[in-house]
């Protein structure tokens, strides 16, 4: 069974899960709302969607700054990050304490809100300022291809001509590259042939 792109870092159960047997390529894609649409056309016409995946390939990384980064906002967001685990470790204490009064709770919030702002503003030191603006980052997918278990994807592949007359002549063109390396594959198994053939065992001889 044939392993899947991305898929090297997932359990074995997700993998199984996600393999196909010897998948090969419907269509590409730049969209993936174009993918998901044509698997939506094959569902429609009562395809076997089963053995039909959809991968993103070409794949990249988008990093959108969002701010600039300096000593009052990372102090800032130090300080509410640790109100919230001081609250929370507050209210742990309160559901086990009975005694718990309304003093510890305060005390233990901005025991935390202190504890937050330290640390986040040791954490900023260390980077030296080698790093001054926030950012979200994003993996994201370029192309994204069909691809189909190799006993229907001439079906899917004769479906999705109907449902695209440009996909008619990317078909043509794959079949007649998979031909053409077929062919060429053949070739050379028979070249590799003959010349073991043709090799005389007794020319080795001194």
């Amino acid at each position: 069974m044939s392993t899947q792109p991305g898929t090297r870092g997932l359990g074995p159960n997700v993998r199984s899960a996600l393999a196909l047997e010897y998948p090969m390529s419907v269509g590409v894609y730049d969209k993936y709302q174009d993918a998901q649409k044509a698997v939506d056309y094959l569902s429609d016409h009562e395809f076997p969607v089963q053995n039909l995946m959809i991968v993103g390939t070409d794949l990249k990384q988008l990093e959108r700054v969002t701010g600039r980064l300096t000593r009052g906002r990372v102090a800032a967001g130090g300080a509410l990050s640790g109100a919230w685990l001081g609250g929370f470790v507050a209210l742990i204490f309160a559901f086990f304490d009975s005694n718990a009064t309304l003093v510890s709770f305060v005390s233990t919030v901005i025991f935390g809100t202190v504890f937050g702002l330290i640390w986040a503003l040791i954490g900023y030191r260390l980077t030296g300022g080698a790093r001054d603006f926030t950012s979200v980052t994003q993996v994201v997918a370029t192309k994204y291809e069909v691809l189909a278990e190799h006993k229907v994807v001439a079906r899917a592949r004769e479906l999705l001509t109907q449902m695209d007359p440009y996909a008619a002549a990317q078909q043509q063109i794959r079949e007649a590259q998979e031909a053409e390396r077929a062919a060429a594959a053949r070739a050379a198994e028979q070249d590799q042939g003959q010349g073991s053939m043709g090799t005389d065992p007794g020319s080795t001889r001194s």
